[in-house]
């Protein structure tokens, strides 16, 4: 390919980048249109909800023989329930479901989780773990009957087990079967005001032996002329407050909504430490979640949720002492009126965010735990995870578990690490000839000779000072990527080590009684170690920088690296103490891989084998002769 049509492919293909940039709506615009298309929805509902009622009251009027057949208090009860009317009545009971590793507590007036105890967790003060505050809990189906409102939140629904009625306990346990169906059921009431045991609503619950995942299912069961048959969705409005369940949190665990579109692509609705967001979302969404530090609490749908409105917000004065966030979201559920019967398919997930137990349920839910970026996330995905998981099942301490981690990851990279060692004693040999071409060259219209005679010195022994760099960044997404595992592994969550009683968790020696800026109100001593081994690194490896590069070093870019250990120090004080572990351990790891590194690379052995290489003749690289021109052409420059 010549010059010239390769100048004009790119040139076509500036010009196609050009064009799309310049029609890709900008923020603004893409706002607006979801503005206009959501304006045009809620228009659309609106108009539905209009219609639907006025269809209600033209083909449902009160039927006087239902009427009479009752007391009057029906009568007002059928004005606001209709067909409901007497499921708006009853004694509100509750039932918990239980099977090896969850106990879910129903109410039957809504027929709706109250809250749920995961049985394998305890909370950072040993009391059980309750995933929310029940008092104020709450889930409510709104829809249309007989042209009126209707909230599944006002109705007493009846319980079934099995597909059988159900008088027996409280607690219902799975006891060994591999599961069990609870069925709570509010009936219309017939011709004669009475209860029709063929026309209901139904909340289905499935519980299984040993799932965090329930099945929920919500059935209508000939409820076609009850409800408009132009009903094409169902209003659900599922709020909780969320309980502290760990004695700190960090900047990368957040209390927050996740929440997944039919695409796949996860999203979360923020990801500081804000106390009040919310967004309404476009159509197609799989699931929701309301996500704590290690436990998520997430409706899923088999479907898809149209319309969702998700909401968090912090209380100013909580009715419970253990209150950390309210999280709320309102979802339009799809509905066919048409249909004799309709069954919404869902699941619920109540459990921890263990990696592997999210994993299996292959609906991306296990991307709720925040493992960095696209590359971060792989390599702890891929390799750290597995690495992981695999020592824990020996039955070890974390704390050697973490060692073993850090002595396999420190192995892998020893090649790089050992290059990057090689490379900067080949500089420390070189040194007094460097500084030898500096010296012959002190002027600065010689640059490009001093320049072109080190670039030759270099090429001669096979030495680069940038090769050195290269093996550190290489370095670099491994330790972001276990930056952001430990604080989000559930595997060290109470898990004591040395000093440490929780791994998950910073490790205070020291509680202050005031908090300093940046730091805190604690002393983390695993944190304190980490930033003392960090600094002695620090002031080894300039030494050796001193040594191979003299002056040339720069005095910022040193002041710099004495500077990132102090603000680790503040950074890592309120993350979990097995990250600082593991970084201690990096360092002293390092420490001894120096040592050994001296040891088999003999600078004078070096120097001798470089002495020999450089009486090889070398063949010059293109880039080497294009700098020989360009110092040929300056040099006539400066002659003219």
């Amino acid at each position: 390919m010549d010059k010239n049509s390769l100048i004009g492919i790119i040139l076509i293909l500036a010009v196609l980048i050009g064009w799309s940039v310049w029609m890709t709506p900008s923020k603004e615009e893409l706002a607006q249109q979801r503005h206009i298309q959501d304006s045009i929805y809620r228009a659309n509902r609106e108009r539905f909800v209009k219609d639907s009622i006025k269809m209600a009251e033209a083909n449902a009027i009160m039927d006087e023989k239902k009427v009479t057949a009752k007391d009057e208090s029906y009568a007002a009860r059928y004005n606001q329930y209709g067909s409901f009317a007497d499921a708006s009545v009853g004694n509100d009971k509750t039932f918990v479901l239980e099977n090896e590793v969850l106990k879910m507590k129903l109410s039957s007036k809504g027929a709706y989780v109250e809250t749920v105890e995961l049985k394998n967790y305890k909370t950072y003060d040993s009391l059980p773990l309750i995933g929310f505050d029940e008092e104020t809990s709450r889930f409510n189906l709104e829809f249309i009957a007989d042209g009126k409102g209707i909230n599944s939140y006002d109705l007493y629904f009846e319980p079934y087990l099995n597909g059988f009625p159900y008088e027996g306990d409280e607690t219902i346990d799975i006891n060994g079967r591999d599961s069990v169906v609870m069925s709570l059921r509010a009936y219309v009431d017939d011709a004669n005001g009475n209860k029709d045991l063929n026309k209901y609503l139904e909340f289905r619950y499935t519980m299984y032996k040993d799932q965090y995942m329930v099945g929920f299912d919500i059935v209508s069961n000939n409820l076609k002329g009850i409800i408009p048959s132009n009903t094409r969705f169902m209003t659900m409005d599922w709020a909780v407050d969320v309980l502290k369940q760990e004695k700190a949190g960090d900047r990368i665990n957040v209390e927050t909504i996740y929440y997944m579109y039919s695409n796949n692509d996860v999203e979360t609705l923020s990801q500081t430490e804000v106390a009040e967001a919310e967004e309404e979302l476009k159509s197609g969404l799989k699931w929701i979640s309301f996500k704590q530090k290690f436990f998520s609490y997430a409706l899923i749908s088999k479907d898809s949720f149209d319309d969702v409105f998700v909401e968090m917000h912090t209380k100013s004065r909580p009715s419970n002492s253990r209150y950390q966030k309210s999280m709320s979201a309102n979802i339009e559920i799809p509905f066919d009126g048409l249909n004799e019967d309709n069954t919404i398919a869902m699941s619920y997930y109540f459990g921890p965010n263990d990696f592997k137990e999210l994993k299996q349920y292959d609906i991306n839910l296990e991307k709720q735990i925040p493992l960095g970026g696209k590359l971060v996330a792989w390599i702890n995905r891929l390799i750290v995870i597995p690495v992981f998981d695999w020592l824990g099942q020996y039955g070890w301490n974390y704390g050697i578990v973490i060692l073993i981690l850090a002595l396999i990851i420190k192995i892998c990279l020893m090649p790089i690490a050992f290059k990057s060692y090689m490379s900067s004693a080949k500089m420390r040999v070189l040194k007094p000839e460097i500084d030898e071409i500096n010296a012959r060259y002190p002027k600065p219209d010689d640059a490009m000779k001093k320049q072109q005679a080190i670039m030759d010195l270099y090429k001669k022994a096979d030495a680069s000072p940038m090769s050195g760099c290269l093996p550190m960044l290489l370095q670099m997404p491994i330790l972001i990527a276990i930056f952001r595992f430990f604080p989000s592994s559930i595997e060290l969550r109470q898990q004591s080590f040395l000093w440490a009683d929780d791994l998950s968790v910073y490790d205070s020696i020291l509680d202050l009684p005031f908090n300093i800026p940046f730091y805190g109100d604690h002393v983390s001593l695993f944190t304190l170690l980490m930033t003392a081994a960090t600094l002695l690194y620090t002031y080894i490896n300039n030494k050796q920088m001193q040594q191979a590069q003299g002056d040339q070093a720069m005095p910022g870019m040193k002041l710099m690296m004495y500077l990132m250990p102090i603000m680790f120090l503040g950074i890592f004080n309120s993350y979990s103490a097995g990250l600082s572990y593991y970084y201690l351990l990096v360092n002293l790891f390092t420490f001894l891989q120096m040592y050994l590194f001296k040891i088999f690379i003999n600078e004078d052995r070096l120097r001798k084998k470089i002495e020999q290489a450089k009486k090889k003749p070398v063949k010059k690289s293109n880039f080497q002769k294009r700098l020989e021109e360009m110092q040929k052409q300056q040099q006539q420059q400066m002659r003219r």
